[in-house]
């Protein structure tokens, strides 16, 4: 039986040794690696990019609502990722499967839920919490699929933007040019179909929606 490669991110190290233990008992094929943030997830995949599935739990110290997903979905577009979290707000779901989650759990469920999540997703379908419709759009459905289009290094300049951080600045934390800030934020307004920087940090908001807190501050400058 070939190997199947799942890596847990949690920054809580009993939930991740609790779902180690559901994920890979009784079951020689799966092989279970953990990280308690995006950096150690980068560095797991970087050394190896041969994964089957990553379950991402969405609040975790250094990412703000589905900014992690959003720079996962964006940097390994290969790699099926599950949310599994403690939030049980369909809308919050709802936003998860826009920006390309394959799966998404509660943290809630018991051992047999969580396998049979678990392979659903394995297998290449979607698995979906019951009582949850993915297919119904709202007013920002449309705003999520464009966010999901952004590159990672795009998604990192409109988090900063964000942040009220000016392209100096990006450009310094980035260490890329101030030219290049220019270009990656000309190229995301055109993909979020906006047109200033006020609007993206609105649209930026809507990453946060549910149970994160906004970010929005008014009166952000134009390009």
């Amino acid at each position: 039986m070939s190997r199947r490669r799942i890596i847990i991110v949690d920054d809580h190290p009993l939930f991740r040794a609790a779902l180690r233990q559901t994920l890979a008992g009784g079951d020689p094929s799966i092989e279970v690696e953990e990280a308690g943030d995006l950096a150690g997830l980068n560095a797991a995949l970087e050394t190896d990019r041969d994964c089957d599935l990553v379950l991402l739990d969405l609040n975790m110290p250094g990412v703000r609502g589905f900014s992690g997903l959003l720079l996962l979905r964006a940097q390994y577009p290969d790699v099926p990722v599950a949310i599994i979290s403690a939030v049980e707000d369909g809308a919050v779901i709802r936003r998860a499967f826009e920006l390309g989650a394959s799966g998404y759990l509660h943290k809630s469920v018991g051992p047999p839920e969580i396998r049979r999540a678990i392979e659903t997703v394995l297998s290449g379908e979607v698995f979906v919490p019951e009582g949850i419709d993915i297919a119904s759009d709202d007013d920002h459905s449309a705003l999520m699929r464009r966010l999901s289009t952004l590159t990672p290094q795009q998604v990192r300049v409109l988090m900063m933007l964000s942040d009220g951080l000016m392209n100096k600045q990006i450009a310094y934390e980035l260490s890329i040019s101030e030219a290049t800030v220019k270009a990656h934020v000309s190229a995301i307004l055109q993909k979020l179909d906006v047109d200033s920087r006020t609007q993206a940090v609105i649209a930026a908001a809507r990453i946060e929606e549910g149970q994160f807190e906004a970010l929005l501050s008014p009166g952000r400058e134009p390009v």
